[in-house]
This record gives C-alpha cells, structure tokens and sequence, in this order.
C-alpha cells in the first residue's frame, strides 16, 4: 500500500471541496442554511492530513519491524522513527532528492525501497558505500581490505522465529565506521546460501563462492546486511540499493508493546 500517495490523494480531495465552498457553494448559501456534511468533514479533515502528511513527509516517519533481520538490534514488533531529512530533502511519493544534505554513512541503520519491490519498505546496516570493496568471508567482514572489528563476549542470544522454532546464536560485538553494535551468528549456517542468490544490477561486480562473497559497491548505490546475519534476506541476495531508493535513517524504538524497557531507545 503505497500511503503517502493515498494521503496525497486525500489531502488534494479534501482541500478541493474546502475551496469548492469558499469559491461557490457558500456565496450562493443562505446565511442561516446548515453546512452540508461533506464539506463540514473535509473542513476538519484538511489540516489534519495536511499537518500529518508534511511531518511524515519531510521530518520523521513511524516504521513497525516485521521480521527479526535485525536482531538483535531491532525486536519484532518494535515501533521505529525515522529521520526523512538528515540524507536529503525528497519530494514525497515520487522520493525525488531535491535538497542535498548528508549522504548514508558506514554503519547506520538504515530504511529503504526494497530494489526488487518499490513499494516495500525495508531496513537494513549500511556497511558499504560507493567505491567500497565488501568482503565476507567465514563470516567475517572486511571493507576495503580492512576486516572489521568483531569481539566474541560467549554470549548467546535466543529468539523465536515463525512457526515457533526456538532459535539460539552467538552474539558477538561489532564495529563498523566507530558505530558499535551487536550482530548474531549461525554458527552451523554456511556463510553465504548460494542457492538463494539472485540475478540484480551490476552483478558483475560480485563474486561468490561457499567461503562467502566479495563486491565493489557501484556510484550511487549501498551495500546493506542484517544484523542478524545468518537469518537476513539483504544485500548479499538481491544487490545494491540505489540512492534513489532511500527513505530515512532509523534514530529511535517510540513504542514496543510487549517491552515497555525498548521504548525511547537510540538505535545504535
């Protein structure tokens, strides 16, 4: 469902019955006639949806987290701002940039349009920009040549997935571009599921092979994983995301309503 364009559509129709009565219906209105319902609601309705529409348009934007792709960063079920300016001023619906800001840094928590699916909002870490070389091998990962700080505490984390599969992975520490945060492992999932590779733009840029897979990130695009990486549908499957396709930065867990503790919570 893409929302910003029925608030669009909502805001146009109801603004358009407002200033139909102020043009026409009410010079022709007796003064002591009522005011038809339709025009009443659209009178009400408009700042409402305009108000709410420029904020989500322009400011920050509510995101609910469906999956655990994630993990352990981000819950299932957690409530999520984001930041709709802080990597440039876009035009809503269409996502046209039209007033640069800042670009998408090195281990970031980032929203997106799923490349192969528009109208599907994702979110993901961004772990490499444009010209970076990403590399990951024996689930180890490597930007630029340079292997990224991972420290193993032997802290286990345990999860439940769909159809109530009890789940538990190691949790390690991570740091990409001075940004620490947690990521899970799988230690018996293999480092890349080859089968589940797809064919995407500038896949030429990619190598893959059991041990796990290195690629130079085009202009203009962003390499994206998980957190939860061995469980996590991201870059490494289906390629690059354009810049076209950014929505916002991740900043802040407003509401989690089985973790009252989450909320007002950073994401780091």
């Amino acid at each position: 469902m893409n929302f910003p364009l029925i608030m669009l559509i909502a805001l146009a129709v109801t603004g358009a019955i407002w200033l139909f009565d102020i043009y026409f219906s009410k010079p022709r209105r007796a003064k002591e006639a009522k005011e038809p319902a339709l025009i009443e609601y659209a009178k009400s309705f408009f700042p409402v949806i305009l108000v709410v529409f420029l904020l989500r348009s322009f400011l920050v934007e509510p995101f609910k987290i469906p999956s655990g792709s994630m993990l352990p960063t981000l819950l299932v079920g957690d409530f999520i701002l984001v930041n709709k300016y802080t990597y440039g001023v876009r035009l809503p619906v269409i996502n046209a940039k039209v007033v640069e800001i800042n670009q998408p840094q090195r281990g970031e928590v980032m929203v997106f349009r799923y490349p192969e699916d528009p109208s599907l909002d994702y979110i993901k870490r961004v772990v490499g920009v444009p010209g970076d070389r990403i590399v990951y091998r024996k689930k180890r990962l490597f930007i630029n040549d340079e292997p990224v700080l991972t420290e193993d505490k032997g802290e286990e984390f345990n999860y439940v997935k769909s159809g109530l599969n009890y789940v538990t992975a190691k949790r390690l520490a991570e740091q990409v571009n001075g940004q620490a945060h947690s990521i899970l492992i799988h230690p018996d999932t293999p480092a890349i599921r080859l089968g589940d590779v797809r064919p995407f733009p500038s896949r030429a840029n990619c190598d893959y092979n059991e041990a796990g897979f290195s690629c130079t990130v085009p202009e203009g695009h962003y390499f994206l994983m998980g957190d939860n990486r061995d469980d996590s549908n991201d870059s490494r499957y289906w390629g690059f995301v354009p810049e076209r396709n950014i929505v916002g930065k991740a900043f802040m867990i407003w509401w989690n309503f089985g973790d009252f503790k989450r909320i007002g919570q950073a994401i780091n």
